[in-house]
Formats: C-alpha cells, structure tokens, sequence
C-alpha cells in the first residue's frame, strides 16, 4: 500500500476523526453489499498486558486476539459478551490457553497461561517474538482448539469451534466466518507488542428485493469485480500500519476510490467484569467447611484475586461465615 492513494478522489469518502487510538471503526462501501470494521488498540491494549510479565510471542498473540474479538462482535446482533479462546491440545505446550474478550460495549480484557517453569522453557520462551510463534504452541496444524463464545445478555450462550485450518489466527477466523456464517471475510491481524490493530471485511448476502432491484434497474447493478478488487486491495495493508495508523487513514489508503461511508466510532476500553459478589458466588460453590479451611491455611485471610486486572478480594472467617448465614 503506498501513499499515491492518498491524494485521490478525497469526495468519495466519508470519514471522521479517530484519533484517539482505542476504536472500532465500521465503513461501508455505499450501493454495495459489503460492510467492514477497522479495530485500533493502544491504551486499552497497554493495560491487559501490563497485569502479567508476558512473553514478547503472547503479548502479541494477546493483541491479535483482542482486535478480533472487537471486530467479530461488530459482525453479530447481541447485548453481551464475545470471547475468542485458545486451548493446547498437548501437555508439552509451552501455551496452555489464552482468551480475548470485547462485550458491546466496547469494554475488553485478556488472559493467558503458559510453561516457564525452567530454564529451558524461558530460553524457549525468550527466543519468540512473533504472535504466530505462540500460535504455533498449539501444536501442529490440525491440534489444539480454537472457540468463539458467546454470551448474550439473558440468553443461551453459543459456542463455536473454529476449524484449525491455517497457521495463523487471522486466517483461521476468516475461514470459520466463510464456513459457518457462508459470507466471504477478510481479516487482517497485527501486534507489535505496543499496538494492536486489524481489519475485517464481508460480502454480506443480498436480500431477494435487493436482488430484483439490481437485475431491473441498471443503475443498481451488481459490481461482478467488487469483491476481487477489495480483496487485493485489503490484502495490501502492512501489519506495521494496522498497528500504528489512524483507523481512518486505513480505510481512506484502502478504499479511497470506492464510495466509503462510515458511522461514529465505537470506543474501546480496558475493563474487567470481576466483582465481590462474584467472588461470594464462587465461595458459595467451594462450600462453608472448605472455605473456612481455606481461610485457616492462609492465616486467616481467603484471597481470591483476578487475573484480568489483578483485583484482589479478600475474606475473613467472619466475611465466609456471613456468606452462608444469608
């Protein structure tokens, strides 16, 4: 992708201003049945990695995992929760799981687990500084499983297996988009460990009407060489841009020559969904006489902390006792 685009048909595309770092950025190529998401990350980004001393390879996998799970929700109509997870099908895995979540509300939050319990495991470990490198812990091609979850607000949760089909997230989600959905998608993922950022596009199906209306009125017709066209032009964008330009800029270097409109962007943000009460409910599952070992094994404190944000919640005996008196 090279800046010549920058200086065309500045007409055609209607844009606003994403400077602020931390957004997804949905466009639409007007007259068509095509729709995308641009997904930029920094602060919100910052502060998931920042709970835990993560190898360089899963800060970034974390980052790939974040952008998608903030570009596939923009593509499903909930009030809710989705997640991306990431579970190794080998006990000699350095990756023992990892998970990215974004909720509609633009609030999002990471974890991760992984070997480093010797020498030989942090040299490994030090030796990995791309995202597809802690991918690759999965095992082979084929291994490990990959799962979107989600989780409506009120609802039936739903989760899908995403095939391991290639050796990389990105194509991998696209895959199960096109398989699952039967709508075309292009996904683009990068992290450089600072920022994260990516892209998604659709070729949603037209309705019957819309149909009619194209084959009747010439004016409406279907663009045949739409879809090859954005395809090459998407597949042009570095990861070096994903991770540091403007959401905008991108879809303006991008698609400059197509008729682009976009709507407000969402903002994303770093939160966690943790809470005492969680806490009291769990507490409640583990049971009164174990809890109270618990609390008598700790010195007399139960600590129960989160991994997401590193919120610590702590309980006493009388704090256990009053739990189950209600």
């Amino acid at each position: 992708m090279t800046q010549d685009t920058h200086n065309k048909n500045t007409d055609n595309t209607q844009l606003h201003n994403t400077a602020d770092c931390d957004v997804r950025q949905r466009f639409f190529i007007q007259d068509s049945p095509v729709r995308g998401d641009v997904v930029r990350l920094s602060r919100s980004y910052a502060k998931t990695i920042a709970q835990k001393p993560y190898p360089e390879a899963i800060k970034r996998l974390l980052g790939e995992m974040l952008t998608a799970a903030s570009l596939i929700i923009g593509t499903v109509k909930i009030d809710g929760r989705l997640s991306i997870q990431l579970q190794s099908a080998d006990s000699d895995s350095l990756l023992n799981w990892a998970m990215a979540e974004c909720d509609q509300d633009g609030i999002i939050r990471a974890l991760a687990s992984w070997k480093a319990d010797n020498d030989e495991q942090i040299e490994a470990w030090d030796n990995m500084t791309q995202a597809n490198e802690a991918f690759a812990e999965l095992g082979a091609q084929g291994q490990g499983v990959l799962f979107i979850n989600i989780q409506p607000d009120g609802g039936e949760p739903y989760q899908g297996i995403v095939e391991r089909s290639h050796d990389n997230l990105a194509d991998c989600l696209a895959h199960y988009q096109k398989q699952s959905a039967q709508i075309p998608t292009l996904i683009n993922l990068a992290s450089d460990g600072l920022q994260a950022g990516g892209i998604l596009v659709q070729m949603l199906p037209r309705t019957f009407e819309e149909t009619m209306e194209a084959e009747q009125n010439q004016d409406a017709g279907i663009d045949d060489d739409l879809w090859t066209r954005l395809t090459i032009l998407t597949r042009t964008v570095k990861a070096s841009e994903l991770t540091t330009l403007d959401a905008n800029e991108i879809i303006y270097r991008l698609y400059n020559e197509e008729n682009v409109v976009a709507p407000d962007p969402v903002e994303l943000t770093f939160g966690c969904t943790c809470s005492r009460e969680k806490c009291e409910m769990a507490i409640e599952q583990i049971g009164e006489e174990e809890a109270l070992d618990i609390v008598e094994e700790q010195g007399g404190i139960f600590e129960m902390d989160c991994g997401f944000c590193a919120e610590v919640y702590k309980f006493d005996k009388d704090d256990v006792q009053a739990i189950f008196a209600e």
